[in-house]
This record gives C-alpha cells, sequence and structure tokens, in this order.
C-alpha cells in the first residue's frame, strides 16, 4: 500500500501526489491519501472556465482517483474544521473525513509520502 498526506498547496507538488496515488491504483495496489491544511482548499475546488490546463488536470486527476476502487482521499479532520471547509463539497469530492492518528492506524506499514 502507498499512503500519502497531502499537506501543499502547490498544484504541482499536487499533481505529483496525485500521480503517485492514481498510478499506484491502477496498478492494483491500495493507495490511500489524507488531504491537510494547504492541499485542501485546493483539491476542493473546481476548475472554473478559462482556468489554466493544470488546474483542470488537478480535477481530472481527483476525479479519476475517486473513480478507481483501490483509491481513497480523506480531508483531515482538523483541517476541515480548522479552515471551516465546506462538509458537502468534502463529502462530494473525497472520501470524508478522517483523523491524522486514524489514518496512520489505518495505513500501518504502507508505504509513506509526504508532499
Amino acid at each position: 500500500m502507498l499512503a500519502a498526506i497531502l499537506e501543499s498547496g502547490e498544484p504541482e507538488r499536487l499533481y505529483t501526489a496525485l500521480s503517485l496515488l492514481v498510478s499506484t491504483a491502477v496498478e492494483g495496489e491500495a493507495a490511500r491519501g489524507l488531504v491537510s491544511f494547504g492541499a485542501l482548499p485546493v483539491l476542493l475546488a473546481d476548475a472554473a472556465p478559462g482556468e489554466d490546463a493544470f488546474a483542470r488536470t488537478l480535477v481530472e486527476l481527483r476525479r479519476t482517483a475517486a473513480e478507481l476502487p483501490d483509491c481513497r482521499l480523506w480531508a483531515c479532520a482538523a483541517a476541515v474544521e480548522t479552515t471551516g471547509a465546506d462538509r458537502d463539497a468534502v463529502e462530494a469530492r473525497l472520501d470524508g473525513v478522517m483523523s491524522t492518528p486514524r489514518f496512520l492506524r489505518e495505513t500501518a506499514g504502507a508505504r509513506l509520502v509526504v508532499v
């Protein structure tokens, strides 16, 4: 299993993290991600018309991750609380909310990447 904590709000870093997770899941290996403070607003957003291709690619990668049965992305519970993220948006775009300690327990033994 590959586990990733997505913290950065930088689109290039998020692209790399999502690509790792999606590629891992496509190959048949479990991939799990926890979307934390910096990454949460970026991954909850939808690309607006006229936005650059990179923003649209992030949205597509997030959608692809959601469609893969072996790929899961959760929002960090503390990040949702402290940033005031819209719970409906979280539930619509990610697999729900999970605390960091629970994520680490559920991915124990996985290769861990922090982006």
